[in-house]
C-alpha cells in the first residue's frame, strides 16, 4: 500500500502562489503518472493536473493552464505543484495520487489508485 502525504497549503491572498508537495512512501512511484486533483466546497473532486512517469509530459485543466506547473523528483519520490497566480476559485482541498499506469489520457479519477489525505488552500479575494 502506498502513503502519500500532502503538504504547503495554506492562506494567501489572490495573485499569490504555493507550492504544493507530495512525498510517497511504500513504494517507487517512478513507472506511474502522477496527478493532482482538487475539491472544493460543495463541489465534487475535479482534475488539475498529472504528469508522466519521466516528467517529460503534462497536462492541466483549462482553468490553471499558464498559472499552475505540476512537476516530480523521482529520485525524493515526491511529486509537487506549483500555483501562481492563485485566484479565489483555487480555493480547495487538494489531493495528490498514483495512477495505474505511466501516462494519464484522460485526466479523470479512474485509473488513479492511491491517494493522499489532502491539503487545504484557501485563497481570499
Amino acid at each position: 500500500q502506498v502513503q502519500l502525504v500532502e503538504s504547503g497549503g495554506g492562506l494567501v491572498q489572490a495573485g499569490g502562489s504555493l507550492r504544493l508537495s507530495c512525498a510517497a512512501s511504500g513504494r517507487t512511484l517512478s513507472s506511474y503518472a502522477m496527478g493532482w486533483f482538487r475539491r472544493a466546497p460543495g463541489k465534487e473532486r475535479e482534475f488539475v493536473a498529472t504528469v508522466s512517469w519521466s516528467g517529460g509530459a503534462t497536462y492541466y485543466t483549462d482553468s490553471v493552464k499558464g498559472r499552475f506547473t505540476i512537476s516530480r523528483d523521482n529520485a525524493k519520490n515526491t511529486v509537487y505543484l506549483q500555483m501562481n497566480s492563485l485566484k479565489p476559485e483555487d480555493t480547495a482541498v487538494y489531493y495528490c495520487a498514483v495512477h495505474s499506469t505511466p501516462w494519464d489520457t484522460t485526466g479523470s479519477t479512474a485509473g488513479y489508485d492511491y491517494w493522499g489525505q489532502g491539503t487545504q488552500v484557501t485563497v481570499s479575494s
